[in-house]
């Protein structure tokens, strides 16, 4: 009698618990966890551009969340194996290897890594079967209140029905043990070192108000500085529009992008808070984002290819360099853009702006603003950053094309003193405390040149604010 064998195959679901993968109604004798890293994402995905879709920072994370993951699974008595290629053919040549009897997976909302299970579930052994599992949401797909392709068209409408209809149901646990390691199989993986030196080299800036770390135990410390030690639960709704510091925003982004956190233990933690320190709008307010985050996955899932526009990416232009290089002249956008492409990270604020000025002031195709975003952030997914530029961009569902952001109107707003964009940009330290600082080459024109661009509602905006204050006066 052969040995049964089960894969499970892991994209962005990196985390011990809360994971269904790793859950049997009937155990394998075997288990082999294995990850593909696909080949195609150290590839450019703009047109005589250098730089690879998968950026030094978010696969340094990637890495790290990996090395923990293993540890984890170790610690099971079961290991995990990397490999670098074709995720359809990794996978199919291993079950194949194996004899395998079954291949868990997550159902992914992305474009290409739902194409790569497809290809699996097509040209598996007829003794093997796939299990395809829905994992890491805040509401799983047989529990929404309406079939996946009559999802509303817009978020408000997705929220009122899933607050009316659904319960966040609990995380499930870790589990204790798991079936070990088939003994002919290959383990671990490479180096960092060996697979990107760029990358393994890579440190974020010292001026990072906050340094991510990948794994479910940096996620767990996160939980704890920022709900228990922080109480950031109390404040999250007032303060998530900040730009400088650690604890502005709850930061979980990047973990729930690579899966060491899922939607569900993040509601749980909010909800036990809760508890002790009663409910309020803004720890409703973290759960509201993960409705969201939600939203955008489940319209990615039906928007397949189309989610990233049916026409070829077109080549990047002047202005588009400008902007990736925050070489703009328009500090509260080259602040930014420094911090993203030094860190990994920036916050929501900076990128509705950045995003708005790019498209709407630039006149730059969306598309190329995604697919830098896609090479430099951490917290990354297909869903939530394409979804958010469409959104941006005024395409796509609800699609409204007034979400224009004034970036010196912004700017005055969230960074009145202009301390954001002299933190980030030194050389403004010089100027006086205020909106000098974001109009440097008014105040100070032999010293700092004029931006790339001087959209007219910035002038409009300004004579309005100057005669609002005269009227004060």
């Amino acid at each position: 009698m052969s040995i049964t064998t089960d894969i499970v195959w892991l994209q962005d679901n990196l985390r011990i618990a809360d994971n269904p993968l790793l859950h049997f109604d009937s155990p394998p004798e075997q288990l082999l966890c294995l990850y593909v890293l696909d080949q195609r994402w150290f590839e450019s995905s703009i047109m005589g551009d250098a730089s690879p879709r998968l950026g030094p920072a978010r696969l340094r994370f990637l890495w790290q969340s990996l090395m923990e993951l293993r540890g984890e699974l170790l610690q099971r008595g079961s290991d995990l194996l990397v490999r670098i290629g074709d995720p359809a053919s990794i996978v199919l040549d291993t079950a194949v290897m194996l004899g395998a009897r079954e291949v868990r997976v997550a159902a992914h909302s992305g474009y290409e890594e739902s194409q790569h299970i497809a290809r699996v579930a097509d040209q598996l052994p007829l003794a093997c079967q796939l299990c395809c599992a829905d994992s890491g949401y805040l509401i799983a797909e047989d529990e929404l209140p309406f079939a996946l392709n009559e999802l509303p068209p817009s978020f408000s409408a997705f929220r009122r029905r899933v607050e009316k209809h659904c319960t966040f149901l609990a995380p499930l646990p870790a589990p204790v043990t798991l079936p070990p390691w088939p003994e002919s199989a290959p383990r671990g993986f490479p180096p960092l070192k060996v697979v990107c030196k760029e990358s393994a080299g890579w440190q974020p800036d010292k001026r990072q108000g906050f340094v991510f770390v990948g794994g479910e135990a940096a996620a767990s410390d996160r939980f704890q500085q920022y709900l228990w030690r922080q109480n950031g639960a109390e404040s999250y709704k007032t303060t998530r529009n900040g730009l400088l510091g650690a604890n502005f925003s709850t930061r979980f982004s990047p973990w729930l992008a690579r899966g060491c956190l899922s939607a569900r233990q993040v509601c749980q933690e909010v909800k036990t808070w809760e508890a002790i320190h009663g409910s309020c709008e803004s720890s409703y307010w973290i759960i509201f984002e993960l409705m969201w985050r939600d939203y955008f996955h489940r319209a990615a899932q039906l928007e397949g290819a189309a989610l990233f526009g049916h026409e070829e990416l077109p080549p990047a232009n002047s202005a588009f360099d400008a902007w990736r290089n925050a070489t703009t002249g328009v500090p509260f956008i080259d602040a930014a853009m420094l911090e993203l492409k030094v860190t990994g990270w920036i916050s929501n604020r900076a990128r509705q702006n950045v995003a708005s000025f790019l498209v709407k002031d630039l006149n730059v195709d969306w598309r190329l603003g995604a697919s830098w975003f896609e090479h430099c952030l951490i917290d990354y997914d297909a869903a939530s950053n394409w979804g958010n530029w469409r959104y941006i961009a005024g395409i796509g569902r609800d699609p409204r094309q007034d979400r224009y952001f004034n970036v010196l109107k912004q700017a005055g707003h969230y960074d009145p003193n202009g301390l954001y964009v002299a933190y980030w940009l030194p050389e403004l330290a010089s100027l006086p405390l205020g909106m000098e600082r974001h109009q440097p080459w008014r105040v100070a024109p032999s010293k700092f040149d004029a931006p790339c661009v001087e959209p007219a509602e910035w002038q409009r905006w300004l004579v309005a604010t100057t005669e609002l204050q005269e009227t004060d006066e």
